[in-house]
């Protein structure tokens, strides 16, 4: 039988991890449906996932709020949470606070155990992160633990010839050089050292690295990522093929979005900004190759907005005879329900993956994300066979064993 599996989430009072939280566990008491998992279409459940029941959560979290703080003010803002289920969970999310730890925040000054402290170098905070990840699964008698980053997106830092390879990264580890390092590849060292599985749901570096997918397959570890597919790139993933398919030409496709939530906020700063907008171009370029014409990607922070999140995409191609045609659409979701059931799909196929002894990138998780790990496809359809395929092999295992 499937014992527990932990879900360690690095911003686990944020919007999305709180909302992956307030999920599972109304899904958990019957109090919820389970549309927007997909690991709960028919054709998956068979395989047996760890089930929602199943998931014990912790994290890290660096603002001050309480995570039913975060779920009271989402709920008055965003109108998702019911207050009769907020009622429902409030003893539940306050028993959960006590396994969210003082998490950290970009070097060099972090946070621990919810004091300031004096910066600290890289490997302390390695360990740091080990020692608490290592608590908690002892805590709870956990078969795996998954750690999945949903904080905030961090400035895309310049490439380092250290993270090339495992020997330099370690080397660079051991003499502290802060600048090799940004947050979110600390956690998923720690995580992916220590045997566990590494989710990077934003489009911070967290595992993208050459040397961490050599100490991912050393240590037997499995990760995913990165930057969660779920609202306006979901749509031009699965609409770009048509135009591919079909050889008309793309002329331009001209993104714009709106999102009012902290992650709008810190993609005010351009160097944040630059590395989701990469993400989401480069799907599209990918897909259409030689059809490809002018393309681009705005994001503007619109506080009003707050958690609904608006994208309103132009394209002007061209078709036989050189007729010039335009389509449009406009995208609206809350961003946070949008990716909260993805985390939950991703904690749940990451903790198999790694239960059948498997290493390395699941490039099988592609239609999660932007920036696929370990495969460079992009178009939504291709990537979701991918997953279909995997639980195909998965289940014939199963039924010959």
């Amino acid at each position: 039988m499937r014992g527990k599996t932990g879900v360690w989430l690095v911003g686990a009072c944020g919007n999305v991890g709180m909302l992956t939280i307030v999920g599972a566990r109304a899904i958990a008491r019957g109090l919820a449906g389970r549309t927007g998992l997909v690991t709960e279409l028919r054709e998956f459940r068979e395989l047996g996932w760890p089930g929602i029941d199943q998931l014990v959560f912790g994290g890290h979290e660096t603002g001050a709020r309480t995570l039913y703080e975060a779920a009271r003010d989402f709920s008055r803002r965003a109108g998702v949470i019911s207050e009769s289920l907020l009622r429902d969970l409030k003893d539940e999310l306050e028993t959960i606070q006590d396994e969210i730890c003082a998490g950290y925040p970009a070097p060099p000054v972090h946070t621990l155990k919810g004091r300031r402290a004096d910066p600290v170098g890289p490997r302390a905070t390695v360990r740091a992160i080990a020692k608490d990840i290592d608590e908690f699964r002892t805590r709870h008698g956990l078969q795996e633990v998954v750690v999945v980053n949903v904080a905030t997106t961090e400035a895309h830092p310049a490439p380092c010839p250290e993270w090339e390879s495992l020997t330099a990264l370690r080397r660079a580890l051991d003499d502290d050089r802060g600048n090799v390092f940004p947050t979110s590849m600390l956690y998923a060292y720690a995580a992916l050292d220590a045997g566990d599985s590494y989710v990077n749901f934003t489009p911070s570096v967290g595992a993208s690295v050459p040397a961490l997918d050599e100490l991912a397959r050393a240590r037997g570890s499995v990760y995913a990522g990165r930057d969660g597919k779920t609202g306006e790139t979901l749509v031009k993933t699965a609409l770009a093929p048509l135009f591919a398919h079909r050889n008309l030409r793309v002329h331009a496709w001209e993104g714009y979005n709106m999102l009012g939530n902290p992650d709008g906020a810190a993609l005010r700063d351009p160097a944040t900004k630059g590395a989701k907008t990469d993400s989401k171009d480069r799907s599209l370029r990918s897909i259409l190759g030689e059809q490809a014409g002018h393309s681009s990607v705005h994001i503007d922070f619109v506080p009003s907005l707050d958690d609904w999140k608006v994208a309103f995409d132009y394209i002007h191609f061209e078709g036989f005879l050189g007729a010039k045609m335009a389509m449009q659409f406009t995208w609206q979701g809350c961003d946070s329900a949008l990716a909260a059931p993805l985390v939950i799909d991703l904690a749940r196929l990451a903790a198999y993956s790694s239960s059948q002894n498997e290493s390395g990138a699941l490039s099988h998780l592609a239609c999660f994300f932007k920036d696929p790990a370990g495969v460079d496809v992009h178009a939504f359809s291709e990537q979701f066979e991918m997953l279909r395929a995997y639980v195909r092999q998965a289940l014939s295992r199963a039924r010959s064993a």
